[in-house]
């Protein structure tokens, strides 16, 4: 069977005491015996040895500094020292500092010593356990950590920090009323292009496209609200508020255009088709907050504003690498941008003809 005897070292320079102690003690500990400082360190780096008595007095080093030696190589080691009546007041200020657990006095009782071992041993138990229990802790709150951030890749970080703070799951499903200005981005020809290419590659493919433009959203203040096949869906004023919501998605649209040359680049690697988009912009009320059930959420903005401005992203199919923007846009950026006005255009679910206006770049 394992030896399940806890170890115990005792240092001392006279072997008389050592000798006295390893018969009192062998039959209930594990005991280690050094008649130095070294010897000891010797036994602490060979064997796990979670108590440690030492004598005071010894030539060269006393048990205070040996103590104090061993502590940044041993921290979980419970520490104790014999000493006689005047050496205490040193070895009090040492248990004050916490350098020594405690003391026994000369010439030692051995029910008593017993007693204070077992105590040590009790202590160190329980700061292991503790420590486990840390360890656990710290790796719950890692694990926690990654599925939050993880969390923020689907859902926008306001949301997320919303959520957290909510008192309530019905808290997380009030939505708001919020103008907005709302932008579909979308390749075109994407059917033709994706038949000529390894499954493996649509998605790289499409990966390069998302991160690309994700990244001229983000530049501007504006959050992904969907990832659609080759449709990108972002709102700009929601969920935080923005009040030059507007001329951010204009901005924006212009920066996707300008990144086309870098994607066009990147996919190069793997087809000699060119990617074009439409982008498609509408300013105005929505309706913003989460929709589902208590098993699964998501973050949504929904209202004729979104739907009008998928009609008008729908109108560059013809005309690729064309910015669109709703009379409602228009009106709030003037002088801003250089821009043709299209003729009045119908566009399905609405009966009056809309206002469309392509953005040229910038004034």
């Amino acid at each position: 069977m394992p030896n399940s005897k806890f170890n115990v070292l005792y240092v001392d320079d006279e072997e008389n005491n050592l000798i006295s102690f390893r018969a009192a003690f062998r039959r209930e500990y594990q005991v280690y015996t050094a008649l130095s400082a070294d010897e000891g360190i010797n036994i602490l780096h060979q064997e796990k040895v979670p108590i440690i008595i030492t004598d005071q007095r010894m030539p060269g080093i006393t048990g205070v500094q040996f103590l104090e030696k061993v502590i940044p190589e041993f921290p979980d080691t419970v520490r104790m020292i014999l000493t006689g009546y005047s050496d205490i007041e040193a070895i009090i200020q040492a248990i004050n500092t916490g350098r020594v657990f405690r003391y026994i006095t000369k010439p030692w009782d051995e029910t008593e010593l017993k007693m204070t071992i077992d105590n040590a041993i009790a202590l160190y138990q329980l700061q292991q356990n503790n420590k486990q229990l840390i360890q656990q802790l710290n790796q719950k709150v890692a694990d926690q950590q990654r599925t939050l951030d993880m969390f923020q890749k689907y859902v926008p970080p306001e949301i997320v920090e919303r959520v957290m703070s909510s008192k309530g799951e019905s808290d997380i499903f009030e939505g708001e009323q919020r103008e907005v200005s709302v932008l579909f981005c979308d390749i075109r020809g994407f059917t033709k292009i994706s038949s000529k290419l390894a499954p493996r590659e649509v998605v790289q493919l499409l990966n390069l496209f998302y991160r690309i433009m994700s990244a001229s959203i983000s530049k501007y203040s504006g959050v992904v609200n969907q990832y659609v096949g080759d449709e990108i869906f972002a709102v700009f004023g929601a969920p935080t508020p923005n009040p030059d919501h507007y001329n951010c998605a204009v901005y924006c649209a212009i920066d996707m255009m300008h990144q086309l040359e870098k994607l066009n680049a990147a996919i190069s690697a793997f087809t000699t088709d060119q990617i074009r988009i439409g982008i498609g912009i509408n300013t105005g009320e929505v309706v913003a907050g989460n929709l589902g059930t208590e098993e699964k959420i998501a973050y949504s903005i929904t209202g004729d504003t979104v739907n009008m401005a998928k009609r008008i992203e729908q109108l560059t199919q013809e005309k690729p690498n064309t910015i669109l923007i709703s009379d409602s846009t228009y009106q709030r950026v003037p002088g801003l941008f250089n821009v043709t006005s299209w003729s009045p255009v119908h566009v399905k679910g609405k009966e009056a003809e809309l206002a469309v206006h392509e953005v040229l770049g910038r004034k």
